[in-house]
């Protein structure tokens, strides 16, 4: 594959363009697959085709294929938690999309060192919280698309297309215009109440039942307790098997965010919690 001219959809040649100094080295480009596609049928392999006929030097990264089925909120978050442990330059494409085929956008992100490709449905909402300077483009330019676009595959279509494009040094601006209103969750950030507590909420439930609180460590002062459902935690832990004797704790998990876990089981079955349930956070001076 060393050597080859990569094509566009339709066939015509793409040659790199060099990025300013300042992002990033397409030399060696990093694309990235997150979707609610599973592995059963052939939707992520044809993504992947269409990316390596484009750009045969990729490097194609899986993320997961298995956020649940058109939860864009787990998709979200899931992406938040994983994109920069690649490359500056990756290209993420996240793709879950329940609005394929009708209005909605397709809309490429910049954001710190990378780019995100997929549909503008609140998927990249909080990686617009994580990184506030970023700019939003909307997908029209049909030259980088592969043809006939399916109405029910715009993965394959619109989304894998571009993103091998982008990967090639084609900036934004050639495959859309600029837009300042891209589709957005409920904010990423918890609520500091003036009473000085801290209104959180679970923005994730891990297979293990950790539950993970959007509370960072900004908002954390110790010493401090949580209440949720009706419970309240005080036991802090650096590590899950850490000794103690409370069977729930909170523990500073990896995606930088505040879990609340339990020894050997799941915090979640046992504090029959679901995503979006509420966390406060207090200090224990200024408990009630």
């Amino acid at each position: 594959m060393k050597g080859r001219t990569p094509v566009g959809p339709r066939g015509q040649p793409l040659h790199p363009r060099s990025f300013p100094s300042d992002v990033h080295d397409v030399s060696n480009p990093v694309v990235t697959l997150l979707t609610d596609f599973g592995t059963a049928d052939y939707f992520v392999g044809a993504m992947k085709g269409v990316i390596l006929s484009i750009q045969p030097d990729a490097t194609v990264v899986d993320i997961t294929h298995s956020v649940p089925p058109q939860d864009i909120e787990a998709a979200a978050f899931t992406l938040l938690a994983g994109y920069n442990s690649f490359p500056a330059g990756s290209v993420h494409v996240a793709v879950v999309d329940p609005g394929v085929g009708s209005g909605r956008r397709p809309i490429i992100l910049e954001a710190g060192d990378y780019s995100f490709v997929g549909p503008d449905n609140g998927v990249f909402s909080y990686i617009c919280d994580q990184e506030p300077d970023f700019r939003a483009f909307h997908v029209t330019n049909e030259e980088y698309f592969r043809q006939p676009v399916s109405a029910t595959f715009h993965g394959r279509d619109i989304f894998s297309p571009v993103a091998a494009a982008i990967s090639m040094g084609i900036r934004p601006n050639e495959l859309g215009d600029p837009i300042h209103d891209p589709v957005r969750l409920k904010s990423l950030h918890a609520e500091r109440m003036k009473n000085g507590r801290v209104k959180g909420r679970l923005i994730h439930i891990d297979r293990f039942g950790n539950c993970i609180t959007n509370i960072s460590r900004n908002d954390f002062t110790e010493p401090a307790h949580l209440k949720i459902r009706g419970k309240t935690i005080r036991s802090f832990r650096r590590f899950f098997a850490e000794p103690g004797r409370d069977k729930l704790f909170g523990v500073w998990g990896s995606a930088g965010f505040l879990e609340i876990a339990a020894n050997n089981a799941s915090a979640a079955k046992i504090l029959g919690v679901k995503r979006g349930e509420p966390v406060v956070l207090s200090t224990d001076a200024k408990s009630a």
